[in-house]
């Protein structure tokens, strides 16, 4: 077994579940659990600063040249909330086409129709799950990948770049760069490990913010309910059917933002529902809001001041004004993807990183591929293939000089 196939089989064996319901930092315990390894494991390869601090971020330096710029490599620790990461029963099979059988007592296969990314995948070795949890490439295939690269850096003699490390938690919660030190950090700009499909690499994403939106009824017998009950969840339905349709996320792609109803919790008395709202676009992400406040208002004009409360919190925005100024660090990583075999393709992100927010802190932080497929899910997957390539277009990011 090589060495990024035996790192990352050992990381998702840690369950680092994030929980965006908790208020603590790191959300859950847990995450510290795989931070503790980590440091232990930078110290034995011989990062001698690793350590983590009281709100589980995990640093370390793997010192190099002081002529080259001080380069940072990001990952996080925990995973996403909408499938278990506990008990993860990762496997490596080879791949040459076709279904793979993931969890043959349960009928569970990784279809190629379904997900026809696996047709470029044809003669390589894929890490998959039972397909009852996540894997968790999403983000411990970035922590292998910079793990396997310091190391490679440490046992070399090859002239190089300064490397800072920093490991994160509750990132996919969107708090990942919340107590990020970026000075104490010190690197002059820095790039997250957090993308997907090879040779990507992006620098914008989208504007985000969360909304909740609760909804006041009057509960009463039914059967003496005339002209007096309010049903609030006949007024959550009613609110939801105000926003645009066409603007949820299974009707939008590429620069298309959208408003994205995640849960709703209810009764006659009292519904709440909770949204995610995106857009690359700056006016466009604006309006969504202004929309999402008109619903309430008319709700509230219609049924009586109260009825409706709204509560809108922006989380990041598009890191690509803060990019646009230092492009070197974008052909810097172009060029490193090209010399580690792989066709460089800037798309934007659908989604988040930490690095929106760290570039708005101060530190341009581009996002690079790590070769994962299917995030968030029973059937993601990453070539071990891939994640070798990774580590060697970070160590190219590196050594360029």
């Amino acid at each position: 077994m090589n060495r990024v196939t035996e790192r990352f089989l050992r990381y998702v064996s840690f369950d680092t579940q994030s929980d965006e319901f908790s208020e603590t930092c790191p959300s859950t315990d847990k995450q510290k659990l795989l931070g503790v390894a980590l440091v232990e494991e930078m110290l034995k390869i011989g990062i001698r600063d690793a350590r983590m601090d009281e709100h589980g971020y995990v640093y370390g330096t793997v010192p190099g040249d002081p002529s080259l710029p001080t380069i940072g490599l990001i990952a996080h620790m925990d995973t996403a909330p909408d499938v278990s990461g506990a008990n993860v029963q990762a496997k490596v099979v080879p791949y040459n086409g076709g279904d793979v059988c993931l969890n043959a007592e349960k009928g569970i296969y990784l279809r190629e129709k379904e997900y026809p990314s696996l047709k470029n995948h044809h003669g390589k070795h894929l890490i998959v799950t039972d397909g009852t949890t996540l894997l968790g490439a999403d983000n411990k295939a970035g922590i292998t990948e910079i793990m396997t690269a310091a190391e490679f850096l440490l046992r070399t003699r090859m002239r190089h770049a300064t490397l800072k490390i920093g490991f994160t938690p509750d990132e996919e919660i969107g708090r990942g760069a919340d107590l990020f030190d970026v000075k104490g950090f010190g690197a002059d700009y820095a790039y997250t490990v957090d993308g997907g499909t090879i040779g990507e690499i992006e620098y914008e994403n989208f504007n985000a913010a969360g909304a909740k939106v609760v909804f006041h009824g009057l509960n009463i017998h039914p059967g003496g309910a005339k002209g007096k009950m309010v049903n609030s969840q006949y007024l959550a339905m009613e609110y939801q059917g105000l926003l645009p349709a066409m603007q949820k996320p299974e009707h939008t792609e590429g620069y298309e933002g959208f408003i994205h109803l995640t849960d709703m919790q209810g009764e006659v008395e009292q519904t709440t529902l909770r949204y995610i709202i995106r857009d690359h676009d700056m006016d466009k992400f604006q309006e969504k809001k202004a929309l999402m406040t008109a619903a309430a208002q008319f709700l509230n004009q219609k049924y009586g001041t109260g009825t409706v409360e709204l509560t809108v919190k922006d989380s990041y925005y598009n890191m690509k004004q803060c990019i646009e100024p230092c492009m070197y660090i974008v052909e810097r990583a172009k060029k490193a993807m090209q010399s580690s075999g792989m066709t460089p393709r800037e798309v934007p992100i659908r989604g988040g990183t930490d690095g929106a927010r760290l570039s708005y802190m101060g530190l341009p932080c581009p996002n690079l591929c790590t070769g994962g497929e299917n995030f968030h899910g029973r059937f993601e997957y990453i070539p071990v293939e891939d994640m070798e390539k990774c580590v060697t277009m970070l160590v190219n990011i590196l050594t360029s000089l």
